[in-house]
């Protein structure tokens, strides 16, 4: 058990909207602490799609509590430096990651279907064939369930999704697990659902080379002003034939911070010349760009977009998860990985609290103190400031970053990364662990 634990595992049922990553690892998470639950997914038939993610340490550390590290390392790579770069090539910023930074647990780039399709699997077979309902989705609440001190099961309000048939069920909590787009949320917050969009756009694909560096090294070259581009390899299959599967973002400025969205969904198809024609002559020493994405099968375009923090997440025995909760920019890593850390924590609090409405009251205020600071501080972009620096005092490029940046500016971009991507690697090896034996 863990510090502060009462012994007592809530005896209570939990509904999870949402069988991605958060739902999926929120099931797996309350299964192991001895609580009842059942996934209800909207889409018929889950599929391994998508394109890569990164999971930080601090997500893997608890993947691997859940049994699943053997799986982790067969299925992605462990990164082993993050190198921020100009648009030229030229290195501004090394930054080792996983265990060559100190931590216990590696930073793993993987194909966040295949993340997905793992995480089912190990829902099925520990759970069973029917704890994923699919077909599904959320309709609402009955009558009177949010209401504030209200206690007992929520009455919930499903649909069939080939039929439109209503479905009545319920449960002692129900969890918002379903994205950016949450059903639950905008029930929840109608007024506090708008997304905000930073005016980049976001392409993403995957395609295979030639590998870079040593292999497992994730690049981000270029500004949020201008372009950027962001890839590492993502599979240790393609590593072990000598070459790379690579995952790539370009992100470009295609309008100003603040414009709103029109549009935000994941598997819209975007077109190679609307993307390409953004990195011509991006030709770095170790990447050739317009090849990569020009050897891309499928392409997704979407705007990088978040939420404002809400200022609580749900209410009596109703949260949120995951995105559904603080849909973040992509800046550091960060989106899957938190949503890792709230199922966890979720599943803590409710083994370890007598009633349900104060474990997800001790849930939210837990993890909303985290998760608000990562969402403003991905507003800023401080490492794009040194590297436009980098950019503007040496046009024509270098080979030594000290001498373009002092040593104070390059420690000041460090620690800005460490704001949006890291936890304190000695707090992380040292922390008790949040598994809750049942």
């Amino acid at each position: 058990m863990v510090p502060g634990s009462s012994g007592q595992i809530a005896d209570v049922m939990v509904m999870i909207i949402g069988a991605g990553i958060g739902g999926l690892t929120a099931a797996l998470s309350l299964h192991a602490a001895g609580i009842d639950c059942t996934v209800i997914e909207a889409v018929a038939e889950l599929k391994p799609l998508g394109v890569g993610i990164n999971l930080q340490p601090h997500a893997v550390r608890e993947l691997v509590e859940l049994g699943l590290g053997e799986e982790l390392a067969q299925t992605g790579i462990a990164t082993s430096a993050l190198r921020y770069a100009t648009c030229r090539g030229d290195i501004v910023l090394t930054v080792p990651r996983g265990r060559a930074a100190g931590y216990l647990w590696p930073q793993v780039s993987i194909h966040r279907g295949q993340l997905q399709m793992l995480l089912l699997d190990a829902v099925v077979d520990r759970l069973g064939p029917d704890a994923v309902r699919t077909g599904l989705s959320f309709d609402g609440f009955a009558p009177g369930a949010l209401e504030p001190g209200g206690t007992g099961p929520v009455g919930v309000r499903l649909r069939e999704s080939a039929t439109g048939r209503l479905v009545k069920d319920g449960a002692d909590v129900v969890v918002g697990a379903d994205g950016l787009h949450s059903a639950v949320r905008a029930l929840l917050h109608p007024r506090e659902d708008e997304l905000r969009w930073s005016g980049i756009t976001m392409w993403r694909g995957i395609s295979e080379g030639d590998p870079f560096f040593d292999g497992a090294t994730m690049v981000v070259a270029g500004t949020q002003l201008g372009a950027k581009i962001v890839a590492y390899p993502i599979c240790p299959n393609a590593r072990a034939r000598g070459k790379a599967l690579v995952n790539w973002v370009a992100e470009v400025r295609t309008a100003p911070a603040g414009t709103p969205a029109t549009e935000a969904d994941w598997w819209r198809s975007g077109r190679l010349a609307d993307v390409q024609s953004h990195y011509t002559g991006w030709v770095l020493p170790y990447l050739d760009v317009p090849e990569l994405i020009g050897k891309t099968d499928r392409i997704l375009e979407y705007p990088m977009v978040d939420k404002a923090p809400l200022q609580r997440w749900g209410t009596g025995h109703v949260t949120l998860l995951g995105d559904a909760a603080h849909p973040m920019y992509p800046v550091g890593s960060n989106g899957g990985s938190q949503a890792v850390l709230d199922a966890r924590y979720l599943a803590l609090a409710l083994a370890t609290e007598p009633e349900p409405a104060a474990a997800l009251a001790r849930y939210e205020h837990e993890r909303r103190r985290q998760t608000d600071s990562l969402v403003t501080s991905g507003h800023r972009f401080e490492v794009d400031d040194l590297v436009r620096l980098a950019e503007q005092r040496a046009p024509g490029g270098f080979t030594d970053i000290t001498a373009v940046l002092t040593a104070q500016e390059l420690s000041r971009a460090a620690d800005a990364h460490r704001r949006v991507a890291d936890m304190d690697v000695q707090a992380l090896n040292e922390r008790p662990s949040w598994t809750v034996s049942r």
